[in-house]
C-alpha cells in the first residue's frame, strides 16, 4: 500500500543526519574541554585532550589502510586506550571487535579469524594471549597466514617486562601508533546509521561463539536511552567495573561523551578497589553483575568504607539477581536499577522501573518487585512473553511461561556469516531470546529460566531461578546454583551447588545440607526444594556467568537421587 504524505518535502544535509554516537564526542570536546574525561591512575585526560587522542588514532589506522569493511580488534581491560577506540576505529569506517579478555587463546584465535580483524590493540598485560591465538590461527591455516598488525598498550601499574618483550617482537607501541596519527584528523560520519559500528562475540559455552553485528543507529539510541531511564546527569562519575568488551559497556562507552562524565578506569574489579573509588573520585554510579555485587555486599570489613559518604547508584544485569542481594545493598546505601538485555540487544534493554508506590511496602516486597526483569527500555519497540508453540502471547497471570521475545531498533543487524542462526533469532518477526519468562498483571516481565534450565520433578515444571533465589536468603549462603539431577521416583530433582561464606564453618557439611534443605521446605512447595546439596565453588564463564552446563555435568556423575520418601 502506498504511504500518503502531506507534502513532498526531502530529505537533505541540512535537515537529515544519519544518527551516530560518534558526535557525542566532538560536543563534550566543545561544551566541556578542560573538564576530566578520563582517569587511570596517575593518568588523566580532558575531553579535549580525549577528542584529539581519538581522531590521532582514527587517522594512524587510515594510514594503514583501515575503513569501511575493516575489523579491528581490542584485547585490554578497562583503560583509557580501550575507551578510545570506540570512537577512533569507527571514526574510519571500521568496525570495533572487543575481545573478552578472560577467553582463552583457541578461543580468540577463532573469533579473530572468524572476524579477519586485520589491526589487533592489545594491553600489554594479554600480549602473550594474543601471541598465542596467533600462532594457533598460523598452525591452522595451512601457510596462507597473514598475520594481523599487533599495537601494544603501555601500563605503568604493569610489569615492565611485558612490554619489553612485545615490542622485541615486533609490535608497535599505541603511545607512539598515535604520535603517527593528526589530532585535527578529518574523520567521517557514516553516510548510513544502519553501518556497523561493533562486533562482540557470545560466550560459546556449547558451539563456537557467533559474532553479534551492531549498528551506528542502534548504539545511538541506547547511549541515549540508558542515561535517561537511569535518571544520569550531566557530569555523572561513572566507575568502570563492567567490562567494555561486554555490549561496548552496555553503550556507556558512547553515552559518557554525550553526558560530559567522567570515567573512572578500574583496571581489576576489587570491592576494595570499588568502595576506594567511591570515596575518592566521587562516584555516583556503576554497573555490576549480581556476581560482583554479591562480592561488594560481602566483602570484609578491612576492604570497605561504610558508611557510603553518597547514595551510589548502579545497574545491575547479566543474571537474575536474588532479591536478598538486593535488599542487602539497599541497606548498605546502594540504590539498585536491575535491567535486563542481551548482546543482541546492544545491552540492557528492559528495565525494572521503580514506581514511587512500593516506597510504602516492606523492604522484602521492593526487593522481590526489583528483582523481576521490568518493561522495554524507550528505545525497544516491542516486548512480549509468548507461547513456545502458539507464538500467541502468554496472559498477564505472572504465572504461564513462554519466551521473550524483542523487536525494534536496538535488536542486533544478526551473526556474522551465520544465516541458520540468523533465521532461528529473527523466526516469526521476533528475536528470540530463548529466556522463559512470565508476564505479570503490571505487564512487568519476570525470568524464570532459559529454556534448557527448567528442571521438570514429577510433570511439574520447576524454575531454577525460583530455587536459588530462596537459597541465597539463607544466611550461610554466598553463591547458588540449581539444575537438574536425575531422581529414581520423580524422574528430575533440583541439586544445589552451593558457596559458603568465608565465616562459616564447613566442618559439618551433612548438617549444612540439612540446615539448607529445611530452610527451603519453610518458603517452597515440596518438589522445589533441592533434594541434594553440593558444596564448592562455582564455574564460571569468561564473563562471570555461573556455568550451568558445567553443574549439569557433575550432577549426571552424581548419578540419580536414590528413591525418597518425599
Amino acid at each position: 500500500m502506498d504511504i500518503r504524505e502531506i507534502d513532498d518535502l526531502p530529505k537533505n544535509a541540512a535537515n537529515y543526519a544519519p544518527l551516530t554516537p560518534l558526535w557525542f564526542l566532538e560536543r563534550a570536546a566543545t561544551v566541556h574541554p578542560t573538564r576530566i574525561a578520563m582517569v587511570h591512575g596517575s593518568r588523566s585526560y580532558t575531553w579535549l585532550q580525549t577528542y584529539h587522542r581519538c581522531r590521532r588514532l582514527a587517522s594512524a589506522l587510515c594510514k594503514h589502510s583501515m575503513g569501511a569493511g575493516s575489523i579491528v580488534a581490542v584485547i585490554a581491560p578497562n583503560i583509557p586506550a580501550t575507551y578510545e577506540a570506540h570512537f577512533g576505529i569507527p571514526m574510519t569506517g571500521a568496525v570495533i571487535n572487543p575481545v573478552n579478555i578472560r577467553l582463552n587463546a583457541s578461543t580468540i584465535a577463532f573469533l579473530l579469524g572468524h572476524s579477519q580483524s586485520s589491526i589487533v590493540i592489545v594491553d600489554q598485560e594479554f600480549f602473550t594471549l594474543a601471541q598465542n591465538s596467533l600462532k594457533i590461527m598460523k598452525e591452522k591455516s595451512q601457510g596462507h597466514f597473514n598475520p594481523p598488525l599487533l599495537l601494544v598498550v603501555a601500563d605503568e601499574n604493569c610489569d615492565p617486562e611485558a612490554l619489553r618483550y612485545a615490542l622485541g617482537q615486533g609490535a608497535i607501541e599505541y603511545e607512539r601508533f598515535l604520535e603517527s596519527g593528526d589530532p585535527d584528523f578529518a574523520w567521517k560520519a557514516p553516510q548510513d546509521e544502519w553501518q556497523s559500528i561493533s562486533l562482540g562475540y557470545t560466550s560459546g559455552t556449547t558451539a563456537s561463539p557467533k559474532g553479534v553485528v551492531l549498528h551506528h543507529r542502534g548504539a545511538y539510541l541506547m547511549s541515549l536511552s540508558n542515561p535517561l531511564v537511569w535518571g544520569m546527569n550531566e557530569g555523572v562519575v561513572y566507575l568502570w567495573t563492567l567490562p567494555m568488551f561486554h555490549c561496548n559497556g552496555g553503550c556507556f562507552t558512547w553515552a559518557l561523551a554525550a553526558l560530559c562524565g567522567t570515567n573512572i578506569c578500574l583496571r581489576q574489579v576489587t570491592a576494595k578497589g570499588v568502595y576506594s573509588a567511591i570515596v575518592k573520585h566521587g562516584v555516583t554510579h556503576f554497573c555490576a553483575a549480581p556476581v560482583v555485587l554479591n562480592t561488594i555486599v560481602n566483602a570484609p570489613s578491612e576492604d570497605t568504607i561504610l558508611p557510603l559518604p553518597h547514595v551510589v547508584h548502579v545497574m545491575t544485569a547479566g543474571a537474575a539477581p536474588p532479591p536478598a542481594l538486593l535488599l542487602e545493598l539497599s541497606r548498605k546505601g546502594f540504590r539498585v536499577l536491575h535491567t535486563y538485555g542481551l548482546s543482541e540487544t546492544y545491552g540492557p534493554s528492559t528495565i525494572c522501573t521503580r514506581k514511587p508506590e512500593w516506597d510504602s511496602l516492606l523492604p522484602e516486597t521492593q526487593a522481590r518487585l526489583n528483582a523481576r526483569q521490568g518493561v522495554r527500555s524507550i528505545t525497544l519497540e516491542r516486548l512480549d512473553v509468548i507461547n513456545t508453540k502458539t507464538g500467541e502471547p502468554v496472559p498477564a497471570d505472572g504465572k504461564t511461561v513462554g519466551e521473550i521475545v524483542m523487536r525494534g531498533n536496538v535488536v542486533m543487524k544478526g551473526y556474522l556469516k551465520n544465516a541458520k542462526a540468523n533465521e532461528e533469532a529473527f523466526a516469526d518477526g521476533w528475536f528470540h531470546s530463548e529466556d522463559l519468562g512470565v508476564k505479570h498483571q503490571d505487564g512487568y516481565i519476570e525470568i524464570k529460566d532459559r529454556s534448557k534450565d527448567i528442571i521438570i520433578s514429577g510433570g511439574e515444571n520447576v524454575s531454577s531461578v525460583e530455587v536459588e533465589n530462596s537459597l541465597y536468603f539463607h544466611p550461610a549462603v554466598l553463591e547458588a546454583s540449581v539444575v537438574a539431577r536425575a531422581d529414581e521416583r520423580w524422574g528430575e530433582s533440583p541439586c544445589a551447588f552451593v558457596t559458603l561464606k568465608p565465616e562459616i564453618d564447613k566442618s559439618d557439611e551433612q548438617r549444612l545440607a540439612e540446615d539448607i534443605i529445611k530452610f527451603c521446605k519453610s518458603r517452597r512447595p515440596a518438589y522445589w526444594v533441592p533434594k541434594s546439596v553440593v558444596f564448592g565453588p562455582l564455574p564460571k564463564t569468561a564473563t562471570g556467568k555461573i556455568q550451568k552446563h558445567v553443574l549439569r555435568t557433575k550432577a549426571k556423575q552424581l548419578g540419580p537421587v536414590k528413591l525418597s520418601k518425599l
